[in-house]
């Protein structure tokens, strides 16, 4: 089974996925990953062959060879594929990934509630990595 490039399906229109996208987007240099935003206009799922509303219901991703992931599995994949798999790695194991599967299905269907809750915390750690990527490239040393 080949895997990447991996196609994510995400919605931009979620501040709590936005910036879970751009961090990925950020550490994507080996350009592994392909980011589709399935809240924009136009947007046609059909040949996703997944019906809009359930990808609204959580993320999605479509693998090289054609077949999908959903949920947990593709934070596993994405985050492999810009070398922090040793991240999401307990969320494959036997003993956890029920509780992480099950998790995940919580917070994304509550993500909105959640982006609306926290967003204060939620973008001063997007502002914070702004400052200091920017601090970086003023001595020299841009990052993507």
């Amino acid at each position: 089974m080949i895997t990447y490039p991996l196609t994510l399906l995400y919605e931009e229109a979620c501040p709590l996925c936005k910036l879970e996208i751009d961090n990925l987007k950020a550490r994507n240099n080996e350009g592994l990953l392909r980011f589709v935003d399935v809240s924009a206009p136009g947007f046609d799922p059909t040949p996703y062959g997944v019906p809009l509303t359930d990808m609204l219901e959580a993320i999605h991703a479509v693998k090289a060879d054609g077949s999908l992931a959903r949920g947990v599995e593709v934070f596993r994949l994405a985050y492999g594929a810009v070398g922090l798999g040793w991240i999401t790695r307990p969320t494959g194991w036997p003993l956890l990934k029920p509780l992480f599967d099950r998790a995940y299905v919580h917070l994304a269907r509550n993500r909105h509630r959640v982006s609306e809750k926290f967003a204060w915390l939620l973008f001063g750690i997007a502002a914070r990595r702004a400052a200091r990527r920017s601090r970086a490239c003023k001595e020299g040393v841009c990052e993507r």
